[in-house]
């Protein structure tokens, strides 16, 4: 199955013959301090900026419904973001991974972003559109 929606991502982690735990990192896209001039006009173009992560969290698959549902609670914490950042987790013997598991997963997930790495992810915008990015 090829994903091309939220809706899409919910259904094939459905699909998996282990539970699931998908992880997500919420990021912030911000002009670099010292851009020069194409780097500005980029930026308001809305290709390109540097990301930072702000907050992440994981769920059950059980745990999410909609992407507006999704929105609305990451709202809930106050923390400005453009971008979320989605990764899964496959269970072993019938069992999801743990927040713990997913607790190392995570830093890993912030580390890629802050160094750019950022192809091993799904990325969704505000409105819940897939995004692809020229690297």
């Amino acid at each position: 199955m090829t994903i091309s929606s939220y809706s899409d991502l919910l259904a094939e982690a459905a699909q998996q013959a282990q539970p699931q735990r998908l992880l997500f990192t919420f990021a912030k896209v911000s002009l670099p301090t010292k851009s020069n001039d194409q780097q500005k006009q980029a930026f308001e173009q809305q290709q390109g900026g540097e990301l930072s992560p702000i907050m992440c969290v994981d769920k059950l698959l059980e745990e999410l419904s909609d992407f507006a549902s999704l929105v609305k609670e990451a709202d809930l914490t106050g923390n400005a973001w453009d971008i979320a950042f989605v990764s899964t987790m496959s269970g072993k013997n019938g069992v999801a991974p743990t927040s713990e598991d997913a607790n190392r997963m995570l830093d890993r997930m912030i580390e890629s972003i802050n160094n750019g790495n950022i192809s091993f992810y799904l990325a969704f915008n505000r409105a819940g559109d897939l995004l692809q990015f020229k690297i």
